[in-house]
């Protein structure tokens, strides 16, 4: 029989944490885990990294995976091409993003990130400018953990270290403001910067948060004036999560590279994508001809495959539209469940991308000390009550203080949401006391 939890002693695998008894979990059904003990859980943040957004146990992804295995499962992209891939590149085109003219896949957020990184270099090669090279990105972001990714984010304390010596010298602003982009700017020397490089609507780092629109079209007027590239980190935001195919579309200004993730794979297959603009892949069909970048699952059948059938889901059900539509009612429930918990400072949304943010209790603004590690203390207390949620801390940067996340899969039902609010307003009514009785 299997064993309810493990812990690092008990198993072969190398866990995150070494010190952790690590539930098991046996099987998943809609928006409810079940563990090995019978446990159900409720999950407020699609598997834990925002990319179970259908849920679990979808049939139609789960035959369409099998039907592709059947055919041919993998082959490496660089010699060959199927149908699934041409498909959904088709599909990302047409349903996802008309604005791009060119799709190249991943395996994931991480390698995406890189590749896009890389594509943005390549661009400035081509056209002769062998010097572009530095990377300017907001520094409180989160964007993979390859050491090409981690450098992009600026949290040195809670992210890059011990490993900042490996890593790229790219610069990182905060606030994320014009003023501070101008600073930058100068201090990198523009005709020196490749790209900017953010999340249009910030993940994990600070949920649902989004620099005005002023930000966006002067960031805009600075590509114009200084011919950098502008990549947006979509994959958390992309293909749905929040109210709209891209965050992209609800800004003003219109990225040259898009990367998207989570929601392509949902969690039934590793599947990642980095989009670009005609001007982008022109640079380089007109240049070197190539772009020498491949890892070994890029553009397989049976991912793509997978991606097909997940975007052809997403359509089908408009599920899009119905995150666009309950989002707001959704954020305005949360707002009101967060009133008069002392430890929450501001609660943010973008369809179904939620984000509270802790204080402490004594002041109401400052960030809670960073030995308490309130975010732990969230997520486990939330457990307790049959919840998965997602925090980061991220005190120890100076940037944000502890952030709470809650990313519901599409498919949850208004009960299911009803059900969600209601247990994560007895975890906070818990975190309040218990973070009272430890300051």
């Amino acid at each position: 029989m299997a064993t309810s939890t493990v812990r690092a002693e008990e198993t072969s695998v190398f866990p995150r944490f070494l010190d952790l008894a690590y539930p098991n979990i046996e099987r998943g059904q809609g928006v409810w885990l079940e563990t090995t003990a019978g446990e159900r859980i409720l999950d407020a943040c699609s598997g834990g990294a925002m990319v179970a957004c259908l849920g679990y146990g979808v049939q139609e992804i789960i035959d369409a995976a099998s039907r592709q295995a059947e055919q041919v499962a993998y082959f490496y992209n660089h010699h060959f091409t199927t149908e699934p891939q041409e498909e959904l590149a088709d599909r990302i085109i047409e349903v996802v993003a008309p604005e791009m003219a060119r799709v190249k896949f991943a395996s994931g957020g991480s390698e995406a990130n890189e590749a896009a990184v890389r594509l943005a270099r390549a661009y400035h090669v081509d056209r002769g400018q062998p010097d572009r090279w530095r990377i300017i990105s907001p520094a409180q972001a989160y964007h993979g953990s390859t050491m090409g990714t981690l450098a992009l984010s600026g949290r040195r304390k809670s992210l890059q270290d011990p490993y900042a010596d490996y890593m790229p010298d790219y610069l990182h602003m905060f606030p994320p403001t014009l003023d501070e982009l101008d600073r930058t700017l100068k201090q990198a020397g523009p005709e020196t910067v490749s790209a900017f490089f953010c999340e249009p609507i910030t993940a994990a780092a600070m949920p649902a948060y989004s620099p005005p629109d002023r930000f966006w079209e002067g960031l805009a007027e600075r590509r114009e004036k200084h011919g950098f590239l502008v990549c947006f980190d979509e994959i958390v935001t992309g293909v749905g999560r929040v109210g709209s195919w891209l965050a992209a579309h609800q800004l003003p200004i219109e990225p040259d590279i898009v990367t998207i993730g989570k929601g392509i794979g949902a969690g039934y297959w590793p599947l990642a994508a980095v989009l670009c603009r005609e001007h982008v892949y022109v640079a380089l069909a007109e240049g070197s001809a190539e772009f020498d970048l491949g890892h070994t699952w890029d553009g397989a059948p049976l991912p793509c495959a997978v991606g097909v059938a997940v975007l052809n889901y997403i359509v089908r059900h408009k599920l899009v539209d119905r995150v666009r539509d309950r989002g707001p009612e959704l954020l305005e429930q949360l707002k009101t469940a967060m009133k008069g918990k002392d430890t929450v400072g501001e609660v943010r949304g973008r369809g179904f991308l939620l984000g509270v943010s802790l204080v402490d209790p004594r002041d109401g603004k400052s960030f809670l000390p960073h030995e308490l590690d309130a975010a732990s203390l969230v997520d486990d207390i939330a457990f307790e009550r049959g919840l998965l949620v997602s925090s980061t801390h991220s005190t120890p940067d100076g940037y944000a203080g502890d952030e709470v996340l809650l990313a519901p899969a599409f498919t949850s039902t208004d009960d299911e949401l009803e059900e969600m609010i209601g247990r994560f307003i007895d975890t906070m009514g818990a975190v309040d006391k218990a973070v009272k009785a430890k300051l």
